[in-house]
């Protein structure tokens, strides 16, 4: 009994070697797997394009210039999708010189052909001939042209339509050469300019201001 007892202590050491041995190989085959996720044709990044380890069972995703970094190991099979395009599985090479390994994982686009849809307005041809029928066909062109003419109504549209950015930049250039051009003096007022009422009562004679209609 104390021969077995002795010869399993003489063991436990040698176990003990070799599980740190096989630990120490199972840090070893950590990588840093790193890289960045293009589109095949223009080499534009992909942001939050998934890459998953399938081996285990986790992953991550690329940021807004494409570029992913995670850790993983050897041999792990790495899977990568995006909508619109179709997966990509990769497998990290075994034996590595380095802890760390890049690539470039270039995605094409996934191109889906839809069956084609015909969309009817009416669900027999007796009610689209009733329905053409029925319809009352406007007035020809001349006509909408004097309505839309109208004496009334083509004010009314005038005051209603907003100015150009070819109006709006003159009002704004004129208001500033204004401003320029009286700096630093008080800006005068027809008010108090006895040139601007003479012309007023001149005008006021010739019935200028008078209603014609």
């Amino acid at each position: 009994m104390k021969q077995i007892v002795v010869l399993l202590l003489l063991l436990l050491p040698i176990r003990i070697l070799a599980q740190a041995q096989t630990d120490s190989n199972t840090l070893t085959n950590v990588v840093q797997f790193s890289g960045l996720v293009l589109t095949s044709d223009s080499l534009q990044p992909l942001p939050y394009a998934v890459i998953y380890d399938k081996t285990k069972h986790q992953g991550t995703y690329t940021n807004a210039l494409g570029f992913f970094s995670f850790a993983a190991a050897e041999g792990d099979s790495i899977v990568f999708s995006y909508i619109g395009f179709k997966k990509k599985t990769f497998q990290i090479p075994v034996n590595l010189s380095a802890d760390k390994y890049n690539m470039v994982q270039l995605m094409s686009t996934d191109t889906v052909y839809l069956a084609a849809t015909v969309i009817h307005p009416y669900p027999r041809p007796e009610e689209l001939k009733q329905a053409v029928l029925n319809l009352k066909l406007p007035n020809d062109d001349m006509e909408r042209a004097k309505k839309n003419l109208a004496r009334m109504s083509t004010p009314e549209m005038k005051m209603s339509v907003p100015v150009d950015g070819r109006e709006a930049s003159s009002l704004v250039l004129r208001s500033q050469a204004s401003t320029y051009y009286y700096r630093g003096q008080t800006p005068p007022q027809n008010i108090f300019n006895p040139i601007a009422w003479s012309q007023f009562f001149e005008a006021w004679k010739r019935g200028d201001y008078k209603n014609k209609n």
